[in-house]
């Protein structure tokens, strides 16, 4: 033996390392049967006995989740977010308001300098309101280009579109509530629109002011309705899960597998992918919370509503403003206002109007086209509706009014037939090769 060979006296001789593995392989082909019954039974028993923590457990932790998921797919927990948020705030701020027009403004005012982080408070619920809606477009605008609304997720779209519907109704009766000009004559301006319905509108408007003019009556059942709906949203975003849970999450290629051979757990995977996308967004909201309260929000709110005042330039919140954009382009009133109430309604009829078979809009590069197009659209009604009435701008927002209801109900449908047949003829082509 020579003096750089050394002996492991810890070690095992080979033979003896060699009848170790015999004796665990023959144990391991011995009781075969119980290890695989223990791995089938694992499967199919369900071994937490407690019906809530078995709830959560199939709907949060072992929630079957396409592997190929992006940070695009983090927008639908961060708005769940967004919704705790608003509602926590909403009910501190709640404790001192006083839903009376000669003392609204005053206790706002009180809420910023006499309440212990009322100013706090107040300002993450009115950023908040600003944050949802962000999150809810680009969710809504992710639902577009991967096909979210395609079978067999109708019913998924459909409810999310509800959804944002009741946002919009609440954000707006939020707005009232401060009482300064902005929210007085939005309040006016906005309700005034359903006089236009034939019949019954002067009744409906008459009913809702509770009397013939915006006032005391007005903001209280703006305030009761404005702090009970966001519940009633909180009541379909469950419904909204449900029916994700029973299709099954979309994923960016557009393909449903049958088995759960691509799916992976949520938790941990898409937990902590989701829990980076929100420390990012809480970053974002906290600098606007901190550094730049006002910066979505209009000054002239900040002066008391004053009936015998109208300002110069009456707009709502910045949320409203593709909408209220393609209101102001319609030079009649009756037509601004359906094409107003058809420019969100509109969105229940993509699911009828689509007549392509690729999902994902990735692989479509003709629709891809179209969309950025309606995403440019989009930024170009916000930024035409904060704009004074020109006729520049009325017509720029009759162009982009335009393209906004052709992309729904002419580019959609168009579109998926031509990819269908180029589609068809490319796969013919290639069989003949």
């Amino acid at each position: 033996m020579t003096k750089t060979q050394h002996f492991n006296f810890n070690r095992p001789p080979r033979i003896v390392r060699n009848q170790e593995l015999l004796k665990k392989a023959h144990f391991l082909n011995k009781y075969r049967f119980v290890f695989s019954f223990y791995s089938s039974a694992s499967a199919s028993i369900r071994w937490c006995k407690n019906y809530l923590l078995a709830f959560v457990a199939n709907h949060l932790i072992y929630y079957p989740t396409p592997i190929n998921l992006t940070y695009a797919w983090s927008f639908g927990s961060a708005a769940g977010i967004c919704l705790i948020i608003q509602m926590i705030s909403g009910i501190f701020l709640a404790m001192h308001y006083t839903p009376h027009i000669d003392f609204a403004f005053s206790s706002v005012e009180h809420i910023m300098r006499d309440v212990n982080h009322g100013w706090l408070v107040r300002y993450i619920h009115a950023n908040g309101a600003s944050m949802f809606f962000i999150v809810v477009y680009c969710h809504i605008f992710r639902g577009l280009y991967y096909g979210s609304y395609m079978h067999p997720r109708q019913l998924l779209w459909c409810t999310g579109v509800i959804i944002f519907i009741l946002m919009m109704g609440t954000a707006f009766m939020g707005y009232v509530l401060p009482w300064g000009q902005m929210s007085f004559w939005g309040a006016t301006v906005i309700t005034s629109l359903v006089t236009a319905l034939p019949i019954i509108g002067k009744k409906i408007v008459l009913w809702l002011w509770g009397g013939f003019t915006v006032n005391n009556p007005t903001l209280n059942r703006f305030f009761s309705i404005h702090f009970v709906l966001p519940f009633v949203i909180a009541g379909l975003t469950i419904i909204h899960l449900a029916l994700l849970h029973k299709d099954g999450s979309n994923n960016p290629i557009g393909c449903d597998t049958p088995n759960n051979g691509s799916k992976i757990p949520f938790y941990p995977y898409f937990f902590v992918k989701d829990l980076h996308a929100f420390f990012i967004f809480l970053f974002v909201f906290a600098v606007f919370v901190y550094f730049a309260p006002n910066a979505l929000g209009h000054p002239d709110n900040y002066i008391p509503a004053d009936p015998m005042h109208t300002p110069a330039h009456i707009v709502p919140e910045w949320y409203f403003l593709p909408f209220y954009a393609i209101l102001r382009s319609i030079p009649d009133k009756i037509g601004g206002v359906v094409a107003m109430g058809g420019s969100i309604l509109v969105l229940f009829t993509v699911q009828f109007t689509n007549t392509s078979k690729i999902k994902s809009t990735h692989f479509r590069p003709l629709f891809k086209v179209c969309y950025w197009l309606f995403i440019s659209d989009f930024i170009i009604l916000i930024w035409v509706g904060q704009k004074p009435i020109k006729n520049t701008y009325i017509f720029i927002g009759q162009v982009a009014t335009c393209y906004y209801f052709i992309f729904f109900l002419i580019l959609i449908p168009v579109v998926g037939i031509i990819e269908t047949k180029l589609l068809k003829h490319v796969l013919a082509e290639e069989k003949k090769k």
